[in-house]
């Protein structure tokens, strides 16, 4: 019987279509359910913070317990434009050092305080909020990625928390089958980005 292949380390996966790609976000009550109503993010959305988006349905539920964590009750589906993503990874900087990414230390957090957008790969999750061998995208905006996320690039916003628990129940019942097609269908973006792994050629000095 032949083992099914995991997907890459690093591979941003997210649903999509041909002019967007969908990423999950979660908030307290009166940020999300305005924002799902009127399809954008109300004023009360400090567009002078940093946001973290992901586009791991999974991801998003370890990260906010199925929308059970303070704070995070409301679980949003945001469709935002495919070439504002391309955008922000175009000018992302890592989350962190990589010595075999970067020059130096210094370099490397000249580039991170520049960079409107940063990347950050975490283990991915399985239906139990266990660690997978690969890693999920989480997209950090600050500055002019934050303010033309809110709104230039965000198409429709969606509050998914009702699929979140339907999932988590399906799960906790032993219902996996049920569980898994569920599930938002994930397949790979054909997008670049940041990846901490070895350079193979050494770094233009341009």
């Amino acid at each position: 019987m032949n083992t099914p292949a995991l997907p890459p380390r690093y591979e941003i996966r997210a649903r999509q279509t041909a002019t967007t790609v969908t990423v999950y976000q979660a908030y307290r009550p009166d940020i999300g359910l305005p924002a799902a109503r009127d399809g954008r993010f109300p004023e009360a959305w400090k567009r002078d913070r940093m946001t973290w988006i992901k586009p791991s349905f999974l991801w998003m539920m370890y990260r906010c317990g199925w929308g059970t964590k303070e704070g995070q009750e409301v679980v949003l589906a945001v469709e935002i434009d495919r070439s504002g993503l391309e955008w922000a990874l175009a000018h992302a900087e890592l989350s962190h050092y990589v010595r075999d990414v970067h020059p130096d230390a210094k370099a490397w957090k000249q580039s991170l305080r520049a960079a409107p957008a940063r990347v950050q790969w975490d283990p991915e999750r399985d239906l139990d909020l266990n660690l997978l061998p690969y890693r999920s995208l989480q997209l950090g905006l600050s500055g002019e990625a934050a303010r033309r996320y809110a709104d230039e690039w965000t198409v429709s916003v969606r509050d998914v928390t009702p699929l979140a628990r339907e999932v988590h129940a399906a799960a906790r019942a032993g219902e996996r089958e049920r569980a898994a097609a569920l599930l938002p269908v994930e397949t790979p973006l054909d997008l670049a980005a940041p990846r901490p792994v070895r350079r193979t050629t050494p770094a233009s000095d341009t």
